[in-house]
């Protein structure tokens, strides 16, 4: 019987584009969730949208100089032709500035404030003299209360997970002038969390302990161990939907509040240009809710949003919100405002035909229970040794031989044997295994049964060898043949809901019907024939083609000069030393010199022993260099010498002046030389 599911995936901030950290977290294993539902004859409403109103637009507002708006609009195009492009099958996707949402979310404000829901309390907010404005949470940095992260926002910290309030840093700074904020009184209302303690302690601690994700249940059972207080639910802004009670002039609700309820504003347009009825997906018990989010949401989406719903008395409640955990960047994390990441447009420009190489990677090795890294070699590595040489070998293999032996015409099979049986009922069972680790949210897990399904695929044809059976036994052939084609087939029914660009075009090289696809997943368990004798099916083409060294070459070039361009934007630049005079200046007697020799001062990482003639006599020099520079390297140098400056012994041995070098551009050690390979030793530099 046919179930009804909304599913969400967590609205993108319209700051920047997408990266491979909110692919992998969130997007694709919604997408994979949703495209398998729709499979298996469930109604889905999958909805999603960008979310307009958060504090960080109008940071990268006041930055690139521009209005909000512009911000928005630029963001929310990009956004939503990544989405296309990579294949996310919204049934709708939306935005929070539309009208629309603006009235679904006064509307769930106003039914809240009209149920006395909320409390009204004049509070001290941190506030910016110099920009004369309250901060919101994200226009507040400081020293995390929990763990001491120096970086932590107003409103949660990223290291360790804390929701937190922006009076709680230690040492707050305002974001926008970098001042220490002062507190001013300002009224708000609040949600008060505590007093939904008791449901939320019954329907998640004891309700959903088993089925939920371990870090999702454990970061909520925290923080309401820790004692849920009050969430004010608006926000001293000019940016964002205007609270539409008396005395809301001039405050705009918090994004927090207004955000979740994107969703089912979401709903609403997809319902209306649909001609479907909004409210069995919001309102219905009969159906499943499911959130896709990213861990620094789970919050949000486990406590905050359930009490709003609850508090309003007409919504369901959420059944599952399998978040996942992180996804670093060769091993970094992944950091937008230092381009440390892969993003999306970009990736798709690169990587035009790849969309599915992507979406497996991420599958393959998402951050379901852990925090997982990326690289471009294991991206390589999964594409021409998984992609390529499993799964696409099989089938070029198959529709290769079928064209070469029978025209391309599925042959009519004789005698089953044991094998082909075993083989047949094994492919048989592959829906309901990938059905049960989708179903559990294992989406990695899911994605190896397929690849499972190709490997019995090549292991049937290496086995039994058709290529030699031909020149013995045509009919035992024709039956190697029908069986491999019904595997072929159910690869490119079960493989749509992670590979749906692969699932195209294999459905199309098959000829394959597309229109009906649960009728095909029903028909691999139900029916031992997927594709009948008599069939004709296309020419070969290659699935998937193979990532050169010089493709990932590329990609790693391009991090290494986000890493370099970091390091030199993130280098602090000493500050002048005291004032000298013209007098101290000419103090300085600095020579033109050669190293004669050189050696390791034993036991000292950085010191190398230098013998240096300066014209004026051949001296000892002690240098720091030894972590830049080899003793065998420097010998012969031209170098430049302060060779007035007084003796100092270093680990016994005296040095008789210094040799002087800066860093380049690298941050690497260089000689202070210029062109002096001509210039006799001695010469004084003036």
């Amino acid at each position: 019987m046919s179930k009804r599911y909304t599913i969400t995936a967590a609205l993108p901030y319209t700051n920047g584009p997408i990266h491979i950290g909110h692919l992998a977290g969130v997007y694709v294993p919604a997408d994979i969730y949703a495209r398998y539902q729709r499979m298996v004859g469930n109604d889905v409403a999958f909805i999603c949208g960008s979310d307009e109103h958060g504090v960080p637009i109008t940071i990268k507002a006041k930055k690139e100089g521009v209005t909000p708006q512009d911000v928005v609009d630029k963001y929310n195009a990009i956004i939503k032709k990544s989405f296309e492009d990579f294949g996310i099958s919204f049934d709708n996707y939306s935005r929070t500035s539309a009208q629309i949402h603006h009235e679904t979310a006064q509307e769930f404000f106003k039914t809240l404030y009209d149920k006395n829901e909320f409390i009204e309390e004049v509070t001290e907010q941190l506030y910016d003299e110099e920009a004369q404005q309250f901060l919101a949470d994200r226009f507040v940095i400081g020293t995390c209360p929990k763990c001491g992260n120096e970086e932590s926002y107003g409103d949660q910290c990223e290291k360790c997970g804390t929701s937190h309030n922006a009076t709680d840093l230690i040492n707050p700074k305002s974001a926008i002038t970098g001042n220490t904020p002062i507190l001013k009184e300002t009224k708000h209302w609040f949600l008060p969390l505590d007093r939904h303690e008791a449901f939320l302690k019954e329907w998640i601690l004891k309700g959903h302990q088993k089925d939920w994700k371990p870090n999702v249940y454990g970061q909520v059972k925290s923080w309401i161990d820790d004692g849920l207080r009050p969430r004010a639910v608006t926000r001293d802004l000019d940016w964002g939907i205007p609270v539409p009670v008396e005395g809301g002039e001039g405050k705009v609700l918090y994004v927090w509040f207004d955000a979740p309820i994107g969703y089912i504003s979401s709903t609403k347009e997809w319902a209306q240009r649909e001609g479907k009825d909004w409210e069995p997906y919001w309102k219905d018990e009969d159906t499943k809710l499911v959130h896709f989010i990213g861990k620094d949401n789970i919050v949000f989406h486990c406590i905050i949003f359930p009490s709003m719903l609850k508090a309003e008395g007409s919504y369901i409640l959420p059944d599952n919100v399998p978040a996942n955990e992180f996804l670093n960047l060769e091993g970094n994390k992944l950091s937008t405002s230092k381009n440390w990441a892969v993003w999306l447009p970009e990736y798709l420009e690169e990587f035009p035909d790849k969309q599915d190489v992507l979406r497996y990677a991420l599958t393959a090795n998402a951050p379901e229970t852990k925090d997982n890294d990326f690289t471009w070699k294991d991206f390589q590595a999964r594409n021409n040794n998984e992609l390529v040489a499993i799964f696409g070998n099989f089938i070029n293999r198959v529709v290769v031989l079928t064209n070469k032996y029978y025209q391309g015409v599925v042959p009519t099979p004789a005698h089953l044997t044991s094998i082909d049986e075993e083989t047949l009922a094994a492919v048989k069972a592959y829906p309901a295994v990938i059905a049960s680790s989708i179903e559990r949210y294992r989406f990695r897990e899911a994605s190896q049964e397929l690849m499972n399904l190709a490997r019995l695929g090549n292991k049937y044809l290496a086995d039994e060898e058709p290529w030699k059976k031909i020149k013995e036994d045509e009919e035992r052939t024709k039956t190697i043949m029908f069986v491999a084609l019904q595997i072929a087939s159910a690869l490119a029914v079960v493989s749509e809901p992670f590979l749906p660009f692969t699932s195209d075009k294999l459905k199309k090289i098959l000829k394959v019907e597309t229109g009906d696809v649960q009728t095909l997943w029903d028909e691999i368990v139900n029916k031992d024939i997927l594709i009948p004798a008599g069939h004709q099916i296309g020419e070969a083409e290659l699935l998937f083609g193979k990532i050169e060294d010089a493709e990932i070459q590329k990609q790693l070039d391009k991090l290494e000069a986000t890493k370099k361009a970091n390091e030199a934007a993130n280098k602090t630049v000493e500050p002048q030393k005291e004032e000298i005079t013209f007098d101290d200046f000419t103090k300085l007697d600095l020579r033109v010199g050669t190293i004669l020799e050189a050696e390791k001062m034993p036991k000292a990482k950085k010191l190398l022993v230098l013998k240096v003639d300066t014209g004026i006599d051949v001296r000892t020099i002690v240098s720091g260099i030894a972590e830049s520079f080899t003793a065998e390297e420097v010998v012969g140098k031209k170098v430049t010498v302060l060779v007035n400056l007084a003796p100092r012994a270093l680990r016994g041995v005296e040095s008789q002046g210094m040799i002087l070098m800066t860093e380049n551009a690298e941050g690497k050690l260089v000689f202070v030389n210029p062109d002096m390979d001509q210039v006799e030793n001695g010469l004084q530099i003036s």
